[in-house]
C-alpha cells in the first residue's frame, strides 16, 4: 500500500500519522484531505514540507468527506483510505451535536461509498475511540463488549464504525476499526484537557476542572498512536477491532498535578467546576488484541508530557493562533460560568 489517502490529515493525529509515515517510508505518497476547520491547520504539515522528499510525496486537497464528488475521485486513486476526519471534542458536541452527525457518520458513510465503488480492494481504516465503550467502572473493555456511549460525540464515532463493519459483513469491504485512548502530544488544539491546561498554565490563567476531578482516563501519546493505526493498516484483519490502549491511567487530579510539576506552576490555577453533562466517569481498554500482533506503546507518559510541554512553550505562536475571537465565544460559553460558580480545587494528596 504505497498511495495513501489520509482523511483529516491537517488535524491533530492524522497529521502525526502523515508526519511519521512519511519520515519513515520512503516511496509511500499520501494525499490528505481535509476541510479545515477550527481544529484543522495547513501548519501541522510543516515539518513535511521542510523536507523535499516528503513533500514530493504529499499531496493536500481541502476539501469534505460528506462531498461524493471530491471523495469518488480521490479514493479512485488511493490503496487504502485512513479515516481520520472527525468533530471530536466531547464539549462541542453537547453544545451543538448536528455537525458530529454529519461528519462522523454522513462522511463514513460517503467514505465507504466511494470504496465500495472501486472495482479492486482498496483497504479502509476508521479511526474511533474508547469513549464508544462509555464509562467503565471496573475492569478493561475487550474489543467485543458492548458499545455504550454517552454522549453525542462518541454516539457518532459508534455509528461510524458500526457503518464500517456492516460494510464489510454486507459488501466485503476491507475495512478495520481502531478504538484509541485518550491521546495527548504536540499540534493538538487547546481545547483539550492537556492542551488547555498547557496554555492557560503558561500564562497564570484558571484551569477549570470538571467536578471533582477523580474521573480516570487511560493516556497515549500521538506518535503512539499513529503508529499503531498504520500497523493495524497493514497487519490487522479485514472486519476486525482493535483496542490502543496508552497503558497509563491517571485521574484527571493526577494528570494536572504531573503538568504542574512539569511546569512549575502552583496548583493555585486549578478552579474546581461544574461537571459537564453525562461525563464519563472512567475509560479502560484492554489492549492485548493489538499486543499479540506484536504492537506497544513505546513513549512513558511522564516523557511524552515533558516534551509536550516544552513543545507548546516553543510554539507560543501556533497555539495562540488557534485562541482567536472565535475561540474567546467559545470559551466563553463552556466555561465562563463555570469559572465565575467555580471554587479553588483542594491540593493534589
Amino acid at each position: 500500500m504505497t498511495n495513501l489517502l489520509v482523511t483529516g490529515g491537517a488535524g491533530f493525529i492524522g497529521s502525526a500519522y502523515v508526519r511519521e509515515v512519511l519520515a519513515r517510508r520512503d516511496g509511500t505518497r499520501i494525499t490528505v484531505l481535509d476541510k479545515l476547520t477550527y481544529a484543522g491547520n495547513e501548519s501541522n504539515l510543516d515539518p513535511v514540507l521542510d523536507d523535499p522528499d516528503q513533500a514530493a510525496r504529499l499531496r493536500f486537497v481541502r476539501g469534505d468527506i460528506a462531498d461524493p464528488a471530491v471523495v469518488g475521485d480521490l479514493v479512485a486513486d488511493a490503496d487504502a483510505v485512513v479515516n481520520f476526519a472527525a468533530e471530536t471534542h466531547v464539549d462541542r458536541s453537547i453544545l451543538e451535536p448536528q455537525a458530529f452527525l454529519v461528519t462522523n457518520v454522513v462522511g463514513v458513510h460517503t467514505l465507504l461509498e466511494a470504496v465500495r465503488a472501486q472495482d479492486r480492494p482498496v483497504r479502509f481504516v476508521q479511526v474511533s475511540t474508547d469513549e464508544v465503550y462509555g464509562s467503565v467502572p471496573e475492569g478493561h473493555a475487550g474489543e467485543d463488549d458492548p458499545l455504550r456511549p454517552r454522549s453525542p460525540y462518541a454516539a457518532s464515532k459508534a455509528a461510524g464504525e458500526q457503518l464500517a463493519r456492516s460494510y464489510h459483513v454486507t459488501y466485503g469491504l476491507d475495512a478495520v476499526v481502531t478504538r484509541g485512548s485518550n491521546t495527548y502530544g504536540p499540534f493538538h488544539h487547546p481545547e483539550k484537557l492537556i492542551p488547555l491546561f498547557i496554555t492557560n498554565a503558561l500564562d497564570d490563567r484558571p484551569l477549570p476542572l470538571y467536578g471533582d476531578g477523580l474521573q480516570r482516563r487511560d493516556w497515549l501519546h500521538v506518535t503512539d498512536h499513529a503508529a499503531a493505526i498504520d500497523f493495524v493498516l497493514r497487519n490487522g484483519e479485514p472486519g476486525e477491532t482493535y483496542n490502543v490502549s496508552g497503558g497509563t491511567e491517571l485521574t484527571n487530579r493526577d494528570t494536572v498535578a504531573k503538568l504542574l510539576a512539569t511546569m512549575d506552576k502552583p496548583w493555585s490555577l486549578v478552579r474546581q467546576v461544574e461537571d459537564r453533562p453525562g461525563h464519563d466517569r472512567r475509560y479502560a481498554m484492554d489492549g492485548a488484541k493489538l499486543a499479540a500482533l506484536g504492537w506497544s506503546p513505546q513513549i512513558p507518559f511522564d516523557d511524552g508530557i515533558a516534551a509536550t510541554v516544552a513543545w507548546y512553550r516553543e510554539h507560543e505562536a501556533w497555539w495562540r493562533a488557534a485562541r482567536d475571537d472565535d475561540w474567546d465565544a467559545y470559551y466563553e460559553r463552556q466555561y465562563g460560568h463555570r469559572l465565575r460558580d467555580g471554587v479553588a480545587a483542594a491540593g493534589p494528596d
